[in-house]
């Protein structure tokens, strides 16, 4: 089962001044090479190489990082059957972080745009994970891939998509899609607020899912960096 954790006090950080847990940010960086261990959490750190040649889903984003962090403390014993997929996954720290630290009966697969295909392979290869991690393209708003529709996710990570507006509509589209794949479904959604139009986004999620704001330890610090964590899952 998993933990329920009570709001609790936590201590003073900022997701964009991150200690050895959530990694220093600048706004934009340069190429390289970042490892994290999670305050501890994961035995062995995530390497994560960043490159932003592909576009910005190429850098650590908080959201990633709020999100990654959560799925260690609070699910991870529940994981090891799960069939998992990270949507819009950039160079993959959440979906990468999950296999790093769990013990999974079933590959995790990473999927984005082609663009970021060959920085998820990258990645992938840097933690030694081809025999537990896949790749695949994966465009909100098409029909699923059939590698995809044949896996049946039951979890769905989805860290900072919330990000471009003309994009918004299809990627309600693709999260209806892997519910209607898979009607008992999670879908673990982590955002950063930077619009009006994001809470938008939110209030029609609400319309087509069920939406559930998530418990961390760490709620009271992220949220006021604007950072918010919900499950979705399909309306009963």
């Amino acid at each position: 089962m998993t933990e329920n954790p009570e709001r609790s006090p936590s201590p003073e950080f900022s997701p964009l001044a991150f200690d050895e847990g959530l990694t220093p940010l600048p706004e934009y960086k340069a190429a390289g090479d970042t490892a994290l261990d999670f305050s501890g959490l994961l035995n062995e750190p995530v390497k994560l190489h960043e490159d932003l040649k592909s576009g910005c889903g190429g850098q650590l984003w908080p959201a990633g990082m709020v999100l990654a962090k959560h799925m260690l403390r609070y699910h991870r014993d529940a994981l090891q059957h799960a069939r998992i997929l990270e949507l819009g996954a950039g160079g993959g720290i959440v979906g990468l972080t999950v296999a790093k630290g769990c013990s999974l009966s079933s590959p995790l697969y990473l999927t984005d745009q082609l663009e970021m295909e060959e920085l998820m392979h990258h990645n992938i290869k840097l933690n030694n994970l081809e025999d537990r991690v896949k790749a695949t393209i994966l465009n909100w708003g098409e029909p699923l891939p059939q590698e995809i529709v044949d896996y049946k996710p039951d979890t769905i990570l989805a860290a900072d998509c919330v990000y471009f507006e003309p994009a918004f509509p299809l990627l309600l589209q693709t999260l209806q899609d892997l519910l209607d794949l898979c009607p008992s479904a999670t879908i673990y959604f982590c955002f950063k607020k930077r619009r009006r139009a994001d809470m938008q986004f939110m209030k029609t999620a609400k319309k087509t899912f069920q939406v559930t704001e998530i418990e961390d330890a760490d709620r009271a610090v992220f949220s006021r960096e604007s950072l918010f964590l919900y499950t979705f899952s399909r309306k009963r």
